[in-house]
């Protein structure tokens, strides 16, 4: 056997020891990259939490809504909106109806839900409401409602003329934007004006779970007015809810991977500045305002684990988190009500009114209480 030829087999062999230790290598990498993701994951699910049972006074579940109450807001006199039926890629749902709109008077001796007729030009068979904000135009008087809408999977926003004597929205405009890709909440500040949250950067379902996977912090708030349409603020893990402080100086925001509330500055050019950032110990979904002192209150969910899994042997729970002095250099951070799954599933909104407060879920039941 020549020597040629044998020094040829041993760099073969050499190259290919080369490669499968490059290919061990790389390997292992990913094996300890993967396991360091699903660690990180885990740990911002907060899936280790349980929830020992915190509940309100007086609660009772309200007759009519089975398949959820992602959003809820209430206007002065005590009319509540929800947004109910919402159906998202990865998640619990129970009919395939499309989704309504009701109200609830909060004034009724025994308040029942009613569902508000649409009128005008608009696809109601692919209804499919999500976050919801209430405008009155101070010059008229008139009540503006504007719907995150998912027809099909794609995000708009549609807005809606409430006509109260006929207990009815009339069908204004929808309105889409490339900016308005993946929008979750909204808050309204003109008839035509607003500002929304993208929960995702991505608008491909694929690239949503690989955002989610590597915790990129890529979401963001946008400004929409008929003259402009911009980025007003970024650096959102997954930004969720959104409300206006009571002087409208500043916008709320949940960051939920990050179990915080961001306060934001609005300056004269509509962009906003971050004062700061609230740990609330949960995953914080939609956020409301109580009128009367200014507290912010958050539908939360103790468990993402558990609220992605969607186990009914084991259901997630459901959380309120309350924020008093929100704008002082120690804030209150408070949990009013927890219930590990029993009452109601997947807390998404609570809305206080007076004495009241309205819990709403993702996928499940609604529950009135009584404030403590």
């Amino acid at each position: 056997m020549s020597r040629v030829y044998i020094d040829r087999v041993y760099l073969s062999v050499s190259v290919s020891m080369g490669k499968l230790a490059v290919l061990s290598l790389a390997v292992v990498a990913l094996a300890v990259f993967i396991g360091e993701r699903l660690v990180t994951l885990r740990h911002v699910a907060l899936s280790y939490r349980e929830l020992t049972q915190n509940y309100l006074p007086n609660c009772h579940i309200i007759k009519g809504i089975e398949c959820g109450s992602e959003d809820i807001t209430i206007i002065d006199d005590g009319l509540a909106f929800l947004s109910t039926g919402v159906k998202a890629p990865g998640l619990p749902f129970c009919s395939d109806d499309p989704g309504k709109i009701y109200t609830l008077n909060l004034l009724d001796s025994e308040p029942k839900i009613k569902a508000l007729s649409i009128k005008g030009d608009f696809d109601q068979d692919t209804f499919n409401p999500h976050g919801i904000s209430v405008y009155t135009d101070d010059k008229d008087g008139a009540i503006y409602l504007f719907v995150i809408n998912h027809p099909r999977g794609n995000s708009q926003v549609e807005i809606f003329e409430f006509v109260k004597d006929e207990h009815a929205l009339k069908y204004i405009k929808t309105i889409k934007h490339e900016l308005l890709h993946s929008v979750n909440d909204i808050v309204a500040v003109g008839t035509e004006s607003f500002y929304a949250t993208n929960d995702h950067y991505f608008s491909n379902e694929i690239l949503k779970i690989v955002e989610n996977f590597l915790t990129l912090p890529w979401c963001d708030v946008i400004y929409y007015s008929p003259e402009t349409v911009q980025v007003v603020a970024d650096g959102f893990l997954l930004a969720n809810g959104i409300n206006l402080s009571l002087d409208k100086r500043y916008l709320y925001v949940s960051d939920v991977l990050k179990h915080s509330v961001v306060v934001l500055e609005i300056k004269k050019n509509t962009v906003l500045s971050r004062v700061k950032e609230i740990d609330v110990g949960s995953l914080a979904d939609n956020i409301e305002l109580d009128r009367e002192s200014g507290d912010l209150w958050i539908g939360c969910h103790p468990n993402g684990f558990k609220f992605m899994l969607g186990d009914p042997n084991d259901p997630p729970g459901s959380e309120v988190i309350k924020i008093e002095n929100i704008h002082s250099e120690k804030p209150r951070v408070t949990q009013v009500y927890s219930d590990n799954g029993s009452v109601i599933i997947a807390s998404s909104v609570a809305a206080p009114y007076r004495r009241k407060v309205l819990i709403g879920t993702v996928y499940h039941k609604v529950l009135l209480c009584d404030r403590k």
